[in-house]
């Protein structure tokens, strides 16, 4: 009789270390085999579309001012007046399957075209975590950003300037592009 508690506890761990591989989570970097959106991120996306340089190209007046989201790879990054950041990005494509070291989900990274779709200038208020540091956004990092192109264009190159509500980051060497899968698998 006194085994019977001893029982329960012993069944009671082996299902939860049975269970703790359902309990993984990408995490804030996506280490997962496919792409993982957060919370925030999700909300933030529900009522953007995503943005297509060429088609903005065609007809800018049906994509100003309405909400949009893509991927950028980093190329440049300065700061505004305010303090915020402005930021040059490469347009890059999703891939929904990322590209993994092994078959375990912690070597998994988000993985973007290598392609380049066009450029784009934002305008962004950072985290502190990401405003300085080794871990900064700067060139090399990837962001998602969702905001809104309105009637500004950079006065150089006369790019059109996002102004974003919400982004992630994935700092340099935390993301890959599709380049990597000589090297790495989906």
């Amino acid at each position: 009789m006194a085994l019977l508690p001893f029982r329960h506890a012993l069944q009671a761990a082996i299902l939860a270390a049975l269970l703790l591989p359902a309990c993984h989570t990408a995490g804030p970097y996506g280490h997962s085999k496919v792409y993982s959106p957060t919370g925030p991120e999700r909300g933030a996306v529900a009522t953007a579309a995503e943005y297509d340089p060429h088609a903005f190209d065609r007809s800018p007046e049906k994509w100003r001012d309405r909400p949009v989201w893509l991927f950028g790879v980093v190329t440049n990054r300065g700061t505004v007046p305010d303090g915020g950041a402005y930021v040059a990005v490469s347009i890059r494509s999703l891939q929904l399957r990322n590209l993994c070291e092994m078959d375990d989900e912690d070597t998994c990274r988000v993985t973007v075209s290598e392609r380049e779709h066009g450029t784009l200038k934002l305008l962004l208020n950072l985290a502190p975590e990401d405003d300085r540091g080794e871990l900064s956004v700067g060139p090399g990092s990837l962001l998602r950003v969702v905001g809104k192109i309105g009637q500004d264009a950079d006065p150089i190159e006369g790019t059109p300037i996002m102004r974003v509500s919400f982004y992630r980051h994935w700092p340099r060497g935390y993301f890959v592009t599709t380049k990597a899968a000589s090297v790495m698998h989906r």
